[in-house]
């Protein structure tokens, strides 16, 4: 072959040239403003972030205005949440007037006139404890509302539900404790020589799964009632066979609630009957204690009836009842630990996609948990109940 021949090659001399290496940058979303407002209602002492996690959102960019005694209930300072980067505002305006506000409670009527419109609020719901007119003022300002009960995960999982729900489980066993020991004079486990306290637990999800474990802990009598085989199968397992369970059979739960000491209701009945009836109720024995734990989802036992922490209990039939809707504020500070834990890597994540839109575009769990975009309402449930007009998420947001 001739040395002068050459070589075919589409590319030009120039195109063969080495080039510098474009690397992918990844756009992050524009730094938000986080409000935390303090607490107003039902006694509240959680807040939905700590000052650690104040001080991770503040180096990564974000502002975050806390009113002033806003972690006083979960015994964290203005001077610690300062300290971590936290700006502390006396005006309950300006925290709501954020772009992300976050909150433990929903908003009250007045609370609704400080939002702005298109802020984004993430807060419980507490369905049970609303109206109409909550979501139609919500609505009038055209707000984007994220609900704790919502929130769920890439694993389909309520997470905030499933982390509240460990939390109110564990509690529910030790205030019953602490009732029963002021009711009848009983100790909720048994100790060498003396039964132990009978305990029936209706719903063998997080819920009654923690109950569970917590009655056993003590060294109490357990039974577990639920209309889920598998549920109950799982929790089967989860405790080594050690507790009998049952479906909801009324024969059989009405003769266990007769030898009960504590009852626990941790299976949500939105607009659904309740489970346990007010003649069952009649033949439980004097001083024994019901904690009606799911009670703002709807009542378990025919009987029960919303609590404050003021009146944390009602006398009906001879039986202590407890209907506290913020069960979990009894242990403020583990409670507000986990909910700032599950915060902190939920609104990093907001980083990470490129903004609140683009969250919404690319993760279809979070478009679940929204229950009015722009105003509009979004989850069908809420509109079935309140007679409201539904909208579809997914043509809203594609």
């Amino acid at each position: 072959m001739s040395s002068t021949s050459t070589i075919f090659t589409p590319f030009t001399e120039e195109e063969l040239m080495p080039k510098e290496e474009k690397l992918e940058v990844v756009k992050k979303g524009k730094t938000f403003s986080i409000g935390v407002p303090k607490e107003t209602c039902l006694n509240e002492k959680r807040t939905c972030i700590v000052p650690d996690a104040v001080q991770i959102l503040v180096n990564n960019g974000h502002k975050v205005i806390i009113e002033a005694g806003a972690g006083l209930g979960s015994y964290y300072t203005d001077l610690l949440y300062s300290e971590a980067g936290a700006e502390i505002t006396e005006d309950p305006k300006v925290a709501f007037a954020q772009d992300l506000v976050l909150k433990i409670n929903p908003p009250t009527e007045e609370e609704i006139e400080y939002l702005r419109p298109l802020t984004y609020l993430i807060s419980a719901l507490q369905i049970n404890l609303r109206d109409k007119d909550y979501f139609l003022k919500l609505a009038s300002k055209k707000v984007n509302a994220i609900a704790f009960e919502f929130i769920i995960d890439e694993y389909k999982q309520l997470s905030l539900v499933r982390l509240i729900g460990e939390i109110a489980g564990s509690i529910s066993i030790l205030y019953a404790s602490e009732l029963l020991a002021m009711s009848n004079g009983l100790m909720l486990g048994g100790i060498t020589g003396v039964r132990p306290a009978e305990v029936v637990i209706l719903g063998a999800g997080i819920v009654g799964e923690f109950a569970t474990k917590a009655s056993i802990g003590l060294g109490a009598s357990v039974k577990v009632f639920d209309n889920s085989l598998s549920k109950l199968r799982r929790l089967h397992t989860l405790v080594d066979s050690r507790v009998p369970t049952s479906i909801i059979d009324p024969k059989e739960l009405t003769k266990s609630l007769r030898r009960a000491d504590v009852v626990i209701g941790a299976l949500p009945r939105l607009n659904l009957p309740p489970i346990v009836t007010e003649d069952m109720v009649t033949k439980m024995k004097k001083g024994s204690v019901i904690i009606d734990i799911t009670i703002d989802n709807g009542k378990v036992i025919e009987t029960s009836e919303l609590t404050t922490t003021e009146n944390p209990f009602v006398i009906k039939h001879g039986v202590i009842h407890c209907g506290l809707p913020n069960l979990t504020s009894k242990m403020p500070r583990t409670t507000t630990k986990a909910i700032s834990n599950f915060f902190l890597s939920y609104l990093l994540g907001y980083d990470d996609e490129g903004g609140f839109e683009n969250m919404l575009i690319h993760k279809s769990e979070i478009k679940q948990s929204l229950y009015m975009y722009k105003g509009r309402h979004t989850k069908q449930l809420i509109c079935n109940r309140f007679d409201l007009p539904y909208h579809d998420i997914n043509l809203l947001i594609f």
